[in-house]
């Protein structure tokens, strides 16, 4: 819809409101309600949002090591723009109209350190180079019977899973929960982030979403509506939805996997799809999986961007450890699935369901395209078997501080992701170690109370 429209709708509209959201380096969607007339107004000359979205955490403490905003600068507003390609309408909401906003700078195209703003820019370089990427992302996730107030009551222990046991793929615990499964998939729908698939997990209370692919942008931004919208959704049922990269130790991790593919610009041709290569693996394709089997020791924190993304990453929990790629195989970092001239893409395994989307997506674009513009060859055999044992070129960084310092120290990511942007996050990423540093866990006291 054009600007134009967009009001027209908005000023026949029995709403009096628009909730409009900003991603923030978390992923989490932080926004407000707004007049449709000061919203409106918005549309040329943008609107002041306080910019302490990017100087606090996920449980807005402020940051004390990071330079874009800060009690040194007195967490001014900055100029937000409203994209309104992103206009949607909230089912659960009485259909209240819904936008996305991007920080900028002065309201120009220079915009700052936010999550969608990388991504925008590396999807530019990306269609410059003559590529259409077209993404999308599945989530796995827990679902629990409680509320919020009664999670904080019960200090987040002993809180009683949706569905009890390991069934996978079962029929009968989706038709146990239809209420809630059917809304979820329906009203999904109705907001504009279409899912192909939706089934329960093995693990008490998990489901399993596959997002409907489409262009980079809009398709991380239905993955990052849709972690904040399963929630919402399950607060009207009574259920909590938890997207951490590990819940328990005996029980598999979340995943966040995201499959890719570069199209030519008008989106005709495949061109990871070539039947005159073995397993049907073009030259742009191999060259993209080399870019990315390069990038990921150094570009990990934006996949597994929490100390607990760590805790998935283990060998035997259908999550990956070491730097492999194979065809159709869920124990390497990289699976490739390149049988069907539409369906030819790549999976890339290491990302968690914690991840932001945004930033996700931006480093496995930016990686394939380094390794396409730097003709990188495949050179790590192709794995057969059983991944957790192919060590050959290495394994992934095992806890969040040393992947971060690979990313902080690496010219490269500067390269790919400008100074400004990897200083930041990576400030941003030591702080959350820090704070874990900071705390005693309940581990450590039942470990080391008594017996030392």
């Amino acid at each position: 819809m054009t600007k134009q429209e967009i009001i027209d709708l908005l000023e026949d509209s029995r709403h009096t409101k628009v909730k409009v959201a900003i991603v923030d380096i978390d992923g989490v969607l932080r926004g407000k309600y707004m007049h449709i007339d000061k919203f409106i107004s918005s549309l040329d000359s943008g609107f002041g949002f306080c910019d302490v979205v990017f100087g606090w955490d996920m449980a807005d403490e402020s940051y004390d090591n990071v330079k874009v905003t800060g009690w040194h600068t007195g967490y001014p507003d900055a100029p937000a723009r409203i994209d309104v390609n992103t206009f949607r309408q909230v089912p659960w909401e009485d259909d209240v109209p819904f936008f996305l906003a991007d920080f900028s700078r002065d309201n120009k195209k220079d915009e700052t350190v936010g999550p969608r703003a990388l991504l925008k820019r590396i999807n530019s370089k990306a269609n410059d180079l003559g590529f259409a990427p077209l993404f999308s992302q599945e989530f796995e996730w827990f679902n629990f019977k409680q509320t919020t107030t009664e999670l904080h009551e019960k200090d987040f222990n002993n809180i009683k899973p949706l569905t009890e046991g390991m069934f996978g793929y079962s029929i009968l615990r989706a038709s146990e929960n239809s209420d809630f499964f059917h809304a979820l998939f329906d009203m999904m729908e109705d907001f504009k982030v279409p899912l192909e698939g939706l089934h329960t997990e093995t693990g008490p209370g998990v489901y399993e979403a596959a997002i409907q692919y489409s262009d980079i942008v809009e398709a991380a931004d239905r993955a990052t509506l849709f972690k904040s919208s399963a929630k919402e959704i399950g607060y009207k049922h009574g259920i909590i939805a938890s997207f951490m990269a590990k819940q328990n130790m005996k029980l598999p991790g979340c995943s966040g996997h995201v499959h890719q593919s570069l199209w030519n610009i008008d989106k005709t041709k495949n061109l990871f799809y070539d039947p005159e290569k073995e397993d049907n693996i073009s030259d742009v394709m191999q060259s993209y999986i080399a870019g990315q089997l390069h990038c990921l020791p150094y570009m990990l924190p934006m996949l597994a961007p929490t100390i607990n993304s760590y805790k998935r990453l283990v060998e035997g929990a259908w999550a990956p450890t070491t730097l492999t790629w194979a065809v159709d195989n869920r124990t390497t970092a990289l699976r490739v699935l390149p049988h069907g001239e539409k369906s030819a893409r790549l999976e890339t395994r290491v990302v968690g369901s914690d991840v932001n989307p945004y930033l996700a997506m931006s480093a496995c674009l930016a990686a394939g395209l380094y390794g396409i513009e730097n003709k990188l060859t495949l050179d790590t055999p192709k794995t057969i078997g059983n991944g957790y044992e192919d060590f050959k070129n290495g394994t992934l960084p095992s806890n969040l501080w040393d992947a971060t310092q690979n990313m902080k120290n690496s010219s490269l990511m500067k390269d790919l992701f400008g100074e400004e942007f990897v200083e930041h996050f990576t400030l941003t990423r030591e702080w959350e170690w820090k704070q874990f540093m900071n705390h005693v866990t309940d581990w450590e006291t039942k470990r080391y109370f008594e017996i030392i």
